[in-house]
């Protein structure tokens, strides 16, 4: 007869599983930082919560150069956000309901505008510091975006040509069922990726929507940049080629 788990293993594997849904997306060797374990006990009780089907592994490419093995990063599932609870989705999901039978859709779009500032304030310097190439602000966009738990990754499409883009991709979203049900998050988010970008960008699919991941389509090629004070002060702006863009 095969003895079950003891009661210390389960304490233990509780707070793995908290850990993850605290801190996820997350490493094993982050976990056994943060509670103190082994690798060998952190992998063992991460194999049994994969198991059970309540936290799944995400595979993320290096921020900033793409290359390597992809790192694996463990988050919570859906089975396991279910099980651990949803009542702060039942709260938020009636409040916006109320909200927009009270406001309509308008008033929902403000309040998604509003959430998304904070991230937009933060990530601006960060963007701007990586300079006028569009390729180069959205890795530096997707660093920013991986830095708060989004397993983002900007890849090159196409190539060097006047169709030349970025795809930027996003593994996790925090409020993925939420902005099923109302997608002014969605397209507050990808407001703000253009306004950081200097560029329009296009959401190709979304992980509310039922897509594998968020993907982006930034383009890099012939296309209108806009600096942040362009932004900020209405006025005409300049069509530049990427060549352009290239010279010091």
């Amino acid at each position: 007869m095969v003895a079950g788990p003891s009661e210390s293993d389960e304490r233990t594997r509780d707070r793995v599983l908290a850990a993850v849904l605290e801190r996820g997306p997350v490493s094993a060797v982050q976990l056994g930082t943060v509670l103190g374990l082994t690798p060998a006990a952190v992998r063992r009780h991460l194999d049994m919560l994969s198991k059970n089907g309540v936290i799944e592994v995400k595979l993320t490419s290096h921020a900033k150069t793409g290359a390597g093995r992809p790192a694996r990063r463990y988050v919570l599932s859906k089975r396991g956000q279910s099980e651990l609870g949803d009542d702060y989705l039942e709260i938020a999901r009636t409040a916006l309901a109320q909200l927009s039978a009270v406001g309509g859709a308008a008033a929902v779009k403000d309040f998604a505008a509003a959430r998304f500032a904070g991230m937009e304030q933060r990530y601006l310097p960060v963007v701007d510091a990586a300079g006028q190439d569009v390729a180069e602000r959205s890795r530096a966009l997707a660093g920013a975006l991986s830095g708060d738990g989004f397993v983002a990754s900007s890849a090159t499409i196409h190539g060097a040509s006047a169709l030349s883009a970025q795809q930027l991709c996003q593994g996790h979203c925090p409020i993925q069922e939420l902005a099923a049900e109302f997608p002014q998050f969605c397209e507050a988010e990808t407001e703000v990726f253009s306004r950081l970008l200097g560029v329009d960008v296009r959401r190709l699919s979304t992980l509310a929507g039922g897509g594998h991941v968020c993907t982006t389509h930034i383009p890099t090629g012939r296309i209108v940049v806009r600096t942040t004070k362009e932004r900020d002060t209405p006025g005409p702006v300049t069509e530049v080629s990427n060549h352009q863009q290239e010279r010091p």
